[in-house]
């Protein structure tokens, strides 16, 4: 059995627009017009997306999954990845603490 590489928890997760900006579009042959007509976005949109501004939303992995026949969740999961590692490093827990269970 394929032993699968682990990501170091030190090493942000890769953003989907840099997913789809270095792997997805290298395969298809279509101008960005053209797969930003394909979703039914602005190019500026699509651009933001790639160059990791822009997040991907429900709506947009949905629009996503469908123009490359791709998991509409996969490319909700990258994003949730991307943002909670973020998170994780920018919110001050020191002061949080769990709540006692009842009972």
């Amino acid at each position: 059995m394929a032993r699968t590489k682990r990501r170091s928890a030190e090493r942000c997760p890769t953003h989907p627009g840099a997913f789809l900006r270095e792997i997805v579009l290298s395969a298809v042959s279509a101008s960005t017009v053209e797969i930003a007509s394909a979703l039914g976005i602005s190019r500026q949109s699509l651009y933001d997306i790639l160059s990791e501004k822009q997040p991907v939303t429900p709506g947009m992995a949905v629009r996503l999954g469908i123009v490359f026949d791709t998991s509409s969740a996969s490319w909700l999961r990258m994003q949730t990845a991307y943002d909670l590692w973020h998170a994780e490093r920018e919110i001050d827990a020191s002061k949080l603490h769990p709540l006692p269970k009842a009972g």
